[in-house]
């Protein structure tokens, strides 16, 4: 009797220290379905970078929080630099909790097909690979009827030269991607990727979604 109560404190800190601990290199699978937020939803987007896809979300009004991760792959538990070999089969994706009284589905998705390049096949810019596939991981039926809609719809009206090859696919898991990786432009204004890349996406993304942007993006 004594040993297994030695044997059930020794595993009780060490599943405590496994969930608390600050991992550099690899994060445990983090469910944010917002089960125990009332009246939020979630969304899972995949359009190259996670840090542009990121910076772009967090500016939107009735967006509550953002969280870069990795989803859509066969490995569990994927490390950043496991990503980008692109033989996880993950790609970068953003998990975007939002209130629907604030912004419905709809809307998130056309910034998302607006803030990228729909057309061009596991590939964003310089970002090549199958981790910047541009994807939607739908989380019910009505999220999958909406993502194909508008997809089809988008493809019917000419707008795009090449045909849209974005992923829908029911969402299974997601993977919350290390701590350097949140926040990441807010956190590294000055890095390059962050000045010559994110910046100038993000500028253009404010004037074209003004109305969309939180009070104190109206205000700057």
């Amino acid at each position: 009797m004594k040993h297994n109560l030695i044997l059930f404190l020794i595993l009780s800190l060490c599943i405590g220290y496994s969930l608390n601990a600050n991992h550099q290199e690899k994060n445990l699978a983090i469910d944010v379905e917002p089960k125990n937020i009332k009246n939020m939803d979630t969304a899972t987007f995949g359009s190259g970078c996670f840090w542009c896809t990121e910076a772009i979300f967090q500016q939107v009004s009735g967006v509550k929080k953002v969280i870069s991760g990795y989803s859509g792959g066969h490995v569990v538990n994927p490390s950043y630099k496991e990503v980008c070999t692109g033989r996880t089969g993950h790609a970068e994706v953003i998990q975007v909790v939002y209130n629907p009284d604030e912004i419905n589905y709809e809307e998130l998705l056309e910034i998302f097909w607006k803030t990228h390049d729909p057309t061009t096949l596991n590939r964003q810019g310089n970002d090549i690979g199958t981790q910047y596939r541009s994807v939607i991981f739908y989380h019910n039926e009505e999220q999958r009827e909406k993502a194909e809609y508008y997809k089809k719809e988008l493809d019917t009206s000419g707008i795009y030269d090449q045909p849209i090859v974005t992923e829908i696919s029911p969402y299974e898991n997601f993977f919350e991607a290390e701590d350097y990786h949140q926040d990441y432009y807010s956190e590294n204004p000055r890095q390059p990727y962050c000045t010559f890349v994110i910046q100038p996406k993000l500028e253009k993304f404010k004037k074209v979604f003004e109305s969309k942007l939180k009070e104190f993006d109206n205000n700057k």
